[in-house]
């Protein structure tokens, strides 16, 4: 039975994409800490992200730093986070967070009922930012 990340990489389920390439690709979280919070996914499904072979692995980490770049760019924060849990969907993925507080890495901080609106804006924000650092064909508006 495919991943709850696979049926979004798929289309069967909605997603907020950001970044998509024929590795891996990038959404907001339904559930996020701050506005932006954002997940890498790799399209294959392994469960563990230590279980990854290493390109996909590299891939995966250039990904979120280009991601970084772009959501420090575009939310003006001190810093971006990444976090590594993996136990909420078997299917490894990265958190990207903004930073500016230790407390923004918080999972006890997750916001369930987010407006669409304010989705909607975050993704274009990173988007945005994508492209003013030179990611244009990976930062379309795919959602």
């Amino acid at each position: 039975m495919p991943t709850l990340f696979t049926r979004i990489i798929q289309g069967e389920l909605p997603g907020r994409f950001v970044w998509r390439d024929e590795h891996c690709v990038a959404f907001l979280s339904i559930q996020p800490i701050r506005p932006g919070h954002t997940l890498v996914v790799p399209r294959a499904e392994i469960d563990h992200w230590n279980d990854m072979p290493p390109e996909l692995c590299a891939h995966v980490f250039e990904v979120a730093r280009g991601l970084s770049q772009a959501m420090r760019r575009g939310f003006g924060c001190e810093k971006v986070g990444l976090s590594i849990v993996g136990l909420e969907v078997r299917h490894a993925h990265l958190h990207l967070m903004q930073l500016d507080e230790p407390g923004d890495m918080d999972f006890a901080r997750q916001r369930k009922d987010v407006p669409a609106a304010e989705f909607d804006g975050a993704a274009e924000t990173i988007r945005t930012a994508l492209r003013e650092l030179g990611f244009a064909a990976r930062a379309q508006r795919i959602d």
